[in-house]
């Protein structure tokens, strides 16, 4: 976890690889599965408890494992109780509205998970490395001054908002290394069933890593806060990165105390009398 003003966090300092006494693949996938069990028995009680809903946030470099991640991780979930998201380039009619307006239109209901892939931080960070993005927002003068001061602010304000009425951010950083995402862009052209996966504007976007890794740094020390802290999870191996994500999942909702409700005598007395009337019935 990013401490909340870790104003010195730098990402180069984190490993991409570390998997913090997982023994290796085998061990991690066999971990997994049954984790993926508990959090679809804690997303039932999350559904009927019906007070909290759950926003799980992943961003990262391309080929990290944001999809096979949410694929894995959220395989054992009802998925009447889920609903996945995913934030690319905006169209003119989000480009009309405020920065956050497409992804608050997509904020889960109380009782469901809902998942970005990608999201309003992409506004931190494409954005940010690319200023013709800016222009295309059409600002005015007084907005742009210290508009990423502004915008991580306003960030951190929505996210205080959502935890207040019970919508809790977790947020994910897929941290993958530059030679990992190397391997994994080699293998896609290679593989017939991925390579639709890839296109020319990964490889300009792999050749502005230094300025992404800036980007990244200044975000996760201005928007890792107390209510809403960021998860930054080694990705080069990607069996563990999917349990580490699951076990941060499932530690946050347990800490919610999550109930099924409770039946009144009075509602109990009038199931008992419908259970009566249909025992007759046989």
């Amino acid at each position: 976890m990013v401490p909340p003003g870790g104003k010195k966090f730098e990402l180069r300092k984190v490993s991409t690889h570390d998997m913090h006494g997982v023994k290796d693949k085998a061990e991690a996938k066999e971990l997994l599965a049954k984790r993926v069990k508990r959090l679809a028995e804690i997303q039932d009680v999350l559904y009927a408890d019906d007070r909290y809903a759950i926003l799980l946030i992943f961003q990262a470099m391309d080929a990290a494992g944001k999809d096979g991640t949410i694929k894995n991780v959220m395989s054992g979930v009802n998925p009447q109780g889920c609903q996945v998201f995913s934030f690319k380039s905006p169209s003119a009619e989000d480009l009309d509205h405020d920065f956050m307006w497409r992804t608050q239109k997509c904020l889960p209901e109380q009782g469901r998970i809902g998942i970005f892939n990608r999201s309003y931080y992409e506004e931190v960070l494409v954005v940010r490395v690319h200023p013709e993005l800016l222009e295309a927002q059409k600002l005015p003068p007084k907005a742009l001054e210290d508009i990423w001061d502004k915008r991580f602010e306003d960030i951190n304000n929505i996210e205080k908002y959502l935890t207040n009425n019970g919508v809790i951010p977790i947020k994910f950083f897929l941290h993958v290394s530059r030679e990992e995402q190397l391997k994994r862009f080699i293998a896609r052209l290679d593989d017939p069933t991925k390579a639709w996966k890839f296109s020319s504007a990964d490889v300009r976007e792999r050749k502005l890593w230094d300025k992404y890794m800036d980007a990244y740094d200044d975000m996760l020390r201005h928007t890792s806060t107390k209510w809403a802290p960021w998860y930054v999870i080694p990705a080069d191996n990607k069996a563990y990165m999917r349990l580490a994500v699951i076990e941060v999942i499932i530690q946050r909702l347990e800490e919610l105390d999550l109930q099924y409700p409770k039946v009144s005598e009075e509602k109990r007395a009038e199931l008992a009398k419908i259970r009566e009337q249909l025992l007759a019935e046989g």
